[in-house]
């Protein structure tokens, strides 16, 4: 089959290996890798994605030692009895002809645990362990531990290693000013600050010999006071070809940095120039990274000799077949990465098995399995939100017979709104990905139907899903019915807004209001690459010679004045994603939203709102009044306890609970019950 994808699936040529296409899936560490009893569960999450068609794997983060783990007790590779459940890994994805790399990963001064070391004895913002300053002993005991593990993995059939040296683990942590502060021969000049570096790359290569992959993951870009530039970045790059390397991959960033890389505002293959910029200098393949999620994107980075191989994380948790859909042409059918960060990140650092939200099939592929059904069922699925349409495509896939009610003019639901917010239009294409398999797996789709239980029992279907979702709560003050008053989803759905305006509610919604307003309205199109960069403070300049690669912020006028409130005393923004939160909050605090917290609302007037804040009576003058203070579920078709239907009747997403909105579970419910039907 022709392709026009031809630069992305062309073979690469190592000399002594060969990668069957130019895809990477890159590190993303799920939770199984730190239990032995998990690798089974492991072996069939790559597999899956082996037999999707990747060219080469890379591993969660192994650590070489015990003060390298991220978690108290984390994966480790540093004993004969460590290979055997790793061999279950490679062989897996051997069976479809992939190359996997294990990823050695020394967390440094960003571990969780009371061992942690570093260049130097200065605490990580992210981690309470303040750490020792290694000796020179220690680090040449280190090299040792990574020679070690690596030694280990390739007897475990691993194709070779990848040594984490970017994101601010311990390498990145040697290699740059913000950390390291030593005098010795391991700090000072980046000759001396790259030596750790460069001599565990050298060991590794003499103790194992020509044929084995090193790929080191280097930090392109720092984004951190005192990081490196891009002239010390080139001087790294070339000692570590040098050194032995076989690839190079692209780090973006440390966790620590106060400028997003990852969550789904940042525009696609946003830091691909830094990347080009090192290939320039260098004679090894070099494999770009981060923000780049669809074919289209991979194959222009390749096309215009940006990179050799192109990395994707996440999007190989959204869909493990990726690379086969590309193939044949189907990539209207990729579930996309929509980098959330909601099941996957998130719950990495919460220390919970990572998954996907568009996709939670993602490490549990054992456990949530899409049997085909023995007996075929007329299944009514009333609702088109995303709960209802995982519900529907997962049982037509297991072969019953599905009819979709929905009664608005699109499939969709809080997802329509979600996609006009600025920063999430990739939400565009979770909508596009469910009507693509709702057509493919022929599913009736009856829209502007809305469905009751009468007509329902009277077409006689045997299993009903109510995912009926949400409406918006409504205010319940003095004047809160004034046409001025407005939910968030009239104001999503386009209603006008005055200049001055006030959110009530400062929940993951009114954050989201509140970054729609601040702008003019678009035609829902990403943020421009060099408009983003500026916003955020990140060198514009491909070859920068600023420290870290960053420069004053410049930020566009708002075009609103706007306060968010909320009534809690918590934090305004607490409850908001652990590794997004702080990008919402630091966006509205650049744009000079007044962010209240323990508020009473008293009444909405002429004049404007009045509130109680500090033990005051206050007046806020303003034009509009938004409300996002929460959902109330829709299910009323549900049958009354004790009452007799023909159908079964199940309650899944916002119908069930109306908490603040929850894709990620409304998704998971919908597969899980359809998996049992």
């Amino acid at each position: 089959m022709t392709t026009r994808y031809t630069h992305l699936l062309k073979p690469l040529d190592l000399g002594f290996t060969k990668l069957k296409n130019r895809v990477v899936m890159g590190s993303m560490h799920t939770g199984l890798e730190d239990r032995f009893y998990n690798y089974p569960k492991l072996a069939a999450y790559f597999e899956e994605r082996a037999k999707g068609g990747v060219g080469l794997m890379i591993t969660g983060g192994i650590s070489p030692n015990k003060q390298g783990w991220l978690l108290p007790v984390g994966g480790t590779m540093n004993q004969l009895g460590d290979v055997v459940p790793h061999r279950l890994v490679t062989q897996a994805v051997h069976r479809h002809g992939a190359k996997i790399l294990l990823q050695i990963l020394h967390a440094g001064r960003y571990g969780y645990q009371p061992f942690v070391v570093s260049a130097s004895p200065i605490k990580s913002p992210i981690s309470p362990f303040k750490p020792r300053q290694l000796s020179e002993k220690q680090i040449f005991s280190t090299i040792k531990d990574y020679v070690k593990t690596a030694s280990l993995a390739k007897k475990a059939g691993y194709d070779g290693v990848e040594i984490m040296g970017s994101e601010g683990y311990l390498l990145n942590q040697f290699l740059s000013r913000h950390v390291n502060q030593r005098t010795d021969a391991w700090g000072g000049a980046i000759e001396n600050r790259m030596r750790f570096a460069v001599e565990i790359v050298k060991a590794i290569r003499e103790a194992i010999g020509e044929k084995f992959i090193i790929c080191f993951r280097l930090s392109v870009i720092d984004l951190v006071h005192n990081g490196n530039t891009m002239d010390e970045v080139i001087t790294v790059a070339k000692a570590l070809e040098k050194a032995g390397v076989t690839l190079m991959n692209s780090g973006i960033g440390w966790h620590e940095a106060r400028i997003p890389t990852i969550v789904t505002s940042v525009p696609r293959a946003a830091f691909v120039d830094y990347t080009a910029e090192v290939k320039k200098h260098i004679s090894v393949p070099i494999i770009a990274s981060n923000r780049i999620n669809m074919p289209d994107v991979a194959e222009q980075i390749l096309a215009n000799g940006q990179a050799d191989m192109v990395s994707m994380a996440r999007p190989f948790l959204a869909d493990p077949f990726w690379v086969s859909k590309t193939v044949t042409n189907r990539v209207d059918e990729i579930n996309t990465c929509i980098a959330c960060n909601q099941a996957c990140l998130d719950h990495t650092f919460k220390n919970i098995r990572a998954t996907c939200l568009v996709n939670p099939r993602a490490a549990y592929e054992t456990e949530l399995v899409y049997r085909k059904t023995k007996k075929i069922k007329r299944v009514a699925v009333v609702g088109g939100g995303v709960a209802g349409m995982s519900a529907a495509i997962v049982a037509a896939e297991r072969g019953h017979q599905v009819t979709l009610f929905e009664a608005k003019a699109e499939v969709g639901g809080q997802f329509n709104l979600a996609k006009v917010v600025p920063g999430k239009e990739e939400f565009h294409e979770t909508i596009r990905y469910f009507k693509v398999q709702l057509e493919k797996m022929a599913v009736d789709v009856r829209l502007n139907t809305k469905i009751n239980r009468e007509q329902l029992e009277r077409e006689g279907f045997e299993d009903v899903i109510v995912a009926t979702g949400v409406i918006p709560r409504q205010l319940n003050i003095q004047g809160s019915h004034r046409p001025e008053v407005l939910s968030y989803a009239d104001v999503l759905n386009g209603a006008e807004v005055g200049q001055r305006v006030a959110i009530i509610g400062a929940g993951g919604i009114g954050f989201d209001v509140a970054e729609y307003l601040l702008k003019p309205p678009t035609q829902i199109q990403p943020q421009l690459i060099e408009e983003w960069k500026k916003e955020w403070g990140v060198d514009t300049h491909a070859h920068y010679d600023s420290e870290g690669g960053m420069q004053n912020i410049e930020i566009a006028p708002p075009i609103r004045e706007i306060y968010l409130l909320q009534r809690k005393m918590t934090s305004v923004g607490a409850g908001l994603g652990k590794t997004t939160g702080w990008v919402h909050r630091a966006q509205l605090k650049k744009h000079k939203v007044q962010m209240l917290r323990g508020v009473e609302y008293q009444s909405v007037t002429n004049e404007g709102l009045w509130i109680k804040h500090a033990q005051q009576d206050q007046l806020l003058r303003v034009d509009t009044v938004v409300v996002c203070a929460g959902q109330e579920s829709v299910n009323e078709i549900m049958p009354k306890e004790g009452e007799n239907t023909i159908a079964h009747y199940h309650l899944i997403g916002g119908a069930k609970l109306a908490a603040e909105l929850d894709a990620k579970r409304a998704i998971r419910e919908g597969a899980e019950i359809a998996a049992k039907l």
